[in-house]
């Protein structure tokens, strides 16, 4: 009788370690060279996991979602398990198909818990597959479930970890506007990190530098000063979610941590806050970035601060 490699249920803990277990099960199953858990975030194709014996493939890598054989199996153009993928018109003409050679294509949809299209588990191999390989479609469309389960009660975990981390960092404040402090801002973002890394979380960092600080405090008293910082705090919490991390990061400037914000939501976020601080005549520099999967929430932060103190050089460059 033919033996078939396990999973260990103790690897089953947890979403990031549970699609290591079920990768590797897979390759040893059913071999190809490539085996992936992937989340799609618009039309980038993101890399959660890989177990890659030929493709170069790691984890943090990004795709074209639309040039994937992937996006082609999620519309019904074609099958989920395709022996010899260039039998098939859809997975044939993919863009995907003229960059790496696939001769074999498996591919199931995992799902958010309210049906949604979280990602994919997939696999792709350069030589065509015995036609015999179809029946092994629902252990890996079981699989998927599995991942997809873990990924709920992962999903609900961490927002608790995310709400617990919020009340431990009370004393994390800047007294003085009551918003989190440089210190703060440091251990939120760098949490708020790991999550994006094993679920692909989008997020956005928005940097506002206040305008005319020095100028008020040395004109008008620091009492002044306290006060126009106040009040842009209260501008930046009138517009955040619960979820969003806000932060005076120095003395003059706060930082934005828009959580499981895409790039586009994030601009919605920011023309407002631009509205609004108009609207309170308060004037400001501000900057924008999305974290790409590859880089991280830091390279946000820092190409955000860049964005910012290039729209703040052109508003003095043109301002009488």
């Amino acid at each position: 009788m033919k033996s078939f490699p396990t999973i260990d249920a103790s690897q089953l803990l947890d979403f990031n370690t549970a699609a290591l277990a079920v990768l590797t099960y897979l390759h040893d199953r059913l071999g190809f060279d490539l085996w992936m858990v992937t989340r799609t975030e618009g039309n980038d194709w993101i890399v959660l996991q890989a177990n890659d014996q030929g493709y170069g493939v790691k984890a943090g890598d990004v795709f074209s979602w639309t040039d994937s054989f992937c996006s082609r199996m999620i519309q019904g153009e074609g099958p989920r398990i395709a022996p010899c993928s260039d039998d098939v018109a859809a997975y044939l003409q993919a863009p995907i198909g003229q960059q790496v050679k696939i001769g074999a294509y498996v591919g199931v949809p995992l799902v958010n818990e309210d049906g949604s299209l979280f990602g994919t588990l997939c696999a792709i191999d350069p030589a065509p597959q015995p036609p015999a390989i179809q029946q092994e479609l629902p252990l890996v469309e079981l699989l998927a479930q599995l991942l997809s389960r873990i990924l709920h009660a992962d999903t609900k975990a961490a927002e608790q970890a995310r709400l617990a981390e919020r009340l431990q960092t009370e004393a994390l404040t800047d007294v003085l506007t009551g918003l989190y402090n440089r210190r703060g801002w440091d251990q939120l973002l760098d949490s708020e990190e790991e999550r994006c890394t094993i679920y692909g979380y989008p997020a956005c960092i928005v940097v506002i530098d206040i305008d005319g600080l020095k100028t008020i405090n040395d004109s008008q008293g620091h009492a002044a000063g306290d006060h126009l910082l106040q009040q842009t705090a209260a501008v930046l919490r009138q517009i955040t979610r619960k979820q969003d991390i806000v932060a005076r990061i120095g003395g003059d400037e706060f930082a934005m941590l828009c959580v499981e914000c895409s790039l586009d939501e994030g601009e919605h976020l920011k023309t407002r806050l631009e509205q609004v601080l108009a609207a309170s005549e308060l004037q400001a520099s501000v900057g924008i970035a999305g974290r790409h999967p590859s880089q991280g929430l830091r390279w946000a932060w820092a190409n955000a601060d860049l964005a910012m103190y290039g729209f703040k050089r052109l508003r003095q460059a043109v301002s009488p």
